[in-house]
């Protein structure tokens, strides 16, 4: 495994050192009442801080950028598990949603380290994927807090959130199979010329879908909002990553019938999208491109 990647599961390890605070609480110090006020998250900032001087002192440049990178994701993880912990029953989902976003941000850059190592980088934590992913975040969140304030009990219907991490774990175990399947022949940019080593995986998950990383992309967006029991923004992520992976997928395609010819239109007749109502890119009227070298 490439350097950066030690860097970073190292760096997230030490940020979910956070939940030292929970071994200390058991450990009788006294500070488990204390989280209604703001010892706990004093400690955790005074963590955070504390850690983060120490990977400035051994790392520098780019992999110091790595590892900051992923200790926030660690802490911040280790922080959703302490809502979830410490916090009154109707904050509990928003700790397991927080759990369930960095691990899937952490779980990108690591498995693209395993699975395309020459293409990672910083981009690869998708934490600046765009401005219409984290606006779609700060929403959610907004949905949450206003609806925990309105209807307290809403935000502890189980059998939602339940469904919702169940759906994240299907999305994810998707989404990272297709990555290691297609190991160099993934990458999270659609690609618009052929590389040499470039070819076509059937395999795998790819039997079941064409685009088993969008579809895992798919569910665990939306399972994300089942866990905060967010109705809104349930129905929105359904409609914009739809939409999105709609347009995607009819580019991508294009492309794929560029790269493969034939060898992809026989691929598109067996298997379908994975995606609901998305057929993809379909020749109409053309013959049948030949292969291109």
């Amino acid at each position: 495994m490439l350097p950066e990647a030690h860097v970073s599961l190292q760096s997230f390890l030490l940020g979910l050192g956070v939940l030292s605070y929970l071994l200390a609480s058991c450990g009788g110090l006294g500070l488990l009442g204390t989280w209604m006020g703001h010892h706990v998250w004093a400690y955790c900032g005074v963590f955070f801080v504390a850690v983060n001087l120490l990977l400035l002192l051994l790392y520098r440049g780019a992999a110091w950028q790595v590892a900051v990178r992923g200790c926030l994701l660690g802490a911040c993880c280790g922080g959703g598990i302490m809502v979830t912990v410490l916090s009154p029953t109707s904050y509990h989902v928003f700790g397991w949603y927080v759990v369930v976003l960095t691990i899937f941000h952490y779980s990108e850059y690591l498995t693209t380290a395993i699975g395309n190592p020459k293409t990672l980088s910083l981009d690869s934590y998708l934490l600046n994927h765009s401005w219409a992913y984290g606006i779609a975040a700060v929403a959610s969140w907004a949905e949450f807090f206003i609806e925990r304030w309105l209807l307290p009990d809403m935000k502890m219907i189980w059998s939602v959130s339940i469904i919702g991490i169940i759906i994240c774990l299907w999305g994810e175990i998707i989404r990272k199979s297709a990555m290691l399947t297609a190991k160099t022949n993934f990458n999270h940019i659609v690609q618009i010329r052929r590389q040499e080593d470039h070819e076509l995986v059937t395999w795998g998950a790819y039997k079941l879908f064409r685009h088993p990383s969008y579809v895992g992309w798919f569910w665990w967006s939306i399972g994300t909002q089942l866990i905060l029991v967010n109705p809104f923004c349930a129905v929105a992520y359904g409609v914009a990553s739809w939409s999105f992976f709609n347009e995607r997928i009819h580019f991508e395609e294009m492309t794929l019938i560029n790269f493969f010819g034939e060898k992809y239109l026989d691929y598109q007749k067996k298997v379908g999208t994975g995606l609901p109502f998305i057929k993809g890119f379909k020749l109409q009227g053309q013959p049948k491109q030949k292969q291109m070298q």
